[in-house]
């Protein structure tokens, strides 16, 4: 049994009094916030004549994919279209899987830009492990849409950098939603968000607090480990019969992530720090899924891609701080050419809108320095590598049969500055046309406000 099944399982049962009614059983499951998520019904569905990037590395010029039940059911060049189906005539256009944005704060640091707004950083102790992004997530952010006419169909929300352990993460599906569970993706793992370097270090050394320095970082990393170690092995003992421990959320989340349940999310921008995490992962036995932002990652690709770890960065992010200025244009294809796993994100709701154009400046960079990377290979970074790093890629990323059916069909290649995001499908099912007004609604907060009277 997990240990963290087992500690909700044993301290409902040894609870004073009776077992919880019925009615509350779900307070006690491993996951007590569950997806409601449903996709939306769509009708079987063959685009035709569409340059495919499939996120597999293949390419195909005069491509048709098959969508069926919500699911990719075929997709080659020279499929017939079965009879019933609605034909959707790509020709001259371009089809991707839908983009999976692998850091990003939608939702919990949402538009109209408030401080009451600002929910993505629990600044009130360096570890706030305990904390869950989706209970801060706001499903009616206006920039969801935004980034839905840009060709997002998944995003991973994470808590802000400001704590060295920031919380867990979710995955969401980008569909118009009242509530967080029902965008949230069906069974999609948990993440836990670190920080290193800069951030932690100044939002408590500012304060005449620990951490102040990065070695105090490492210090606070390494107890909050201890802790999370010695919690876990007594729940190994309460599975086997002894006595549970006083259930502790942040212990909770700590133990999941050295049961390997959930995924390790990194931001680190530095090479020598990120050896540093990889070490202390050694150290109390957990792996790290992806670093984010890792503006240096390229000076130490070869190990990332040994340890098969992911790198989670952008093209344009020179001189935003004190650990970007050895940024390159070509980090995501250098990770790329040492066999790595590349990923482009926004950590931005602007940039959310154009992970495309972001992925473009990096593939013309990389190709200007004599990389050969193909578009086939590096819509990965926007498609199949985040799914990958989310530990999601068995179901979505890539144009696969058996694969949700989430595309994106572009005015012209998606690595041009020109190109649209003209229609994009969740689970076959459309959620964005650029030439048709009923998906263009704004969200419901904005639904009288000034300049929002057209849906368009």
């Amino acid at each position: 049994m997990k240990r963290v099944a087992a500690i909700l399982l044993l301290t409902a049962a040894c609870a004073a009094g009776a077992q919880p009614p019925p009615e509350r059983a779900d307070a006690t499951a491993p996951d007590p916030f569950p997806s409601t998520y449903r996709r939306a019904p769509g009708a079987p569905m063959a685009i035709t004549g569409a340059h495919i990037l499939t996120g597999t590395g293949a390419e195909l010029v005069n491509g048709t994919i098959l969508v069926r039940d919500g699911l990719v059911e075929a997709v080659g060049e020279d499929l017939a279209v079965p009879e019933g189906y609605e034909v959707v005539d790509a020709s001259g256009r371009w089809l991707t899987p839908g983009l999976i944005d692998a850091h990003s704060h939608l939702g919990v640091s949402s538009s109209p830009t408030t401080p009451l707004s600002a929910d993505h950083n629990e600044g009130t102790s360096p570890n706030t492990a305990e904390v869950w992004a989706e209970h801060a997530v706001w499903p009616q952010d206006p920039q969801f849409r935004l980034a839905r006419a840009g060709g997002v169909t998944t995003l991973m929300i994470l808590p802000g950098s400001g704590n060295l352990i920031g919380g867990r993460s979710v995955t969401l599906r980008n569909v118009p939603s009242p509530t967080v569970q029902g965008m949230k993706f069906p069974g999609a793992p948990y993440g836990v968000k670190m920080a290193c370097g800069e951030n932690p270090k100044r939002s408590y050394g500012a304060r005449g607090r620990s951490p102040a320095t990065r070695m105090g970082n490492v210090a606070l990393f390494r107890r909050a480990w201890i802790e999370a170690a010695d919690y876990a092995r007594r729940l190994d003992r309460a599975g086997s019969g002894g006595e549970p421990p006083r259930r502790d959320l942040q212990l909770e989340t700590l133990a999941g992530v050295l049961d390997g349940e959930i995924l390790v999310q990194n931001h680190c921008y530095r090479a020598d720090e990120m050896a540093i995490m990889i070490d202390m992962g050694r150290e109390f036995g957990f792996r790290i899924r992806a670093f984010h932002h890792a503006t240096e990652a390229y000076k130490i690709a070869p190990m990332l891609a040994r340890e098969d770890i992911c790198v989670a960065t952008w093209a344009s992010s020179w001189g935003s701080k004190m650990e970007a200025l050895d940024s390159v244009e070509e980090n995501a294809p250098m990770i790329e050419a040492a066999g790595g796993c590349a990923i482009i994100h926004s950590d931005d709701a602007t940039l959310g809108q154009r992970l495309n154009q972001e992925a473009g400046i990096a593939l013309a960079a990389g190709r200007r320095a004599g990389i050969d990377v193909t578009d086939g290979e590096a819509i990965r970074w926007i498609t199949a590598n985040p799914a990958r790093a989310l530990g999601i890629d068995d179901r979505v990323g890539t144009l696969e049969p058996g694969r949700m059916a989430d595309l994106v069909l572009w005015s012209a290649n998606p690595f041009s500055v020109y190109a649209l995001a003209e229609r994009v499908w969740i689970d076959g099912a459309p959620v964005w046309d650029r030439s048709d007004p009923r998906y263009q609604a704004p969200s419901d907060f904005l639904l009288g406000q000034p300049g929002q009277a057209s849906p368009r």
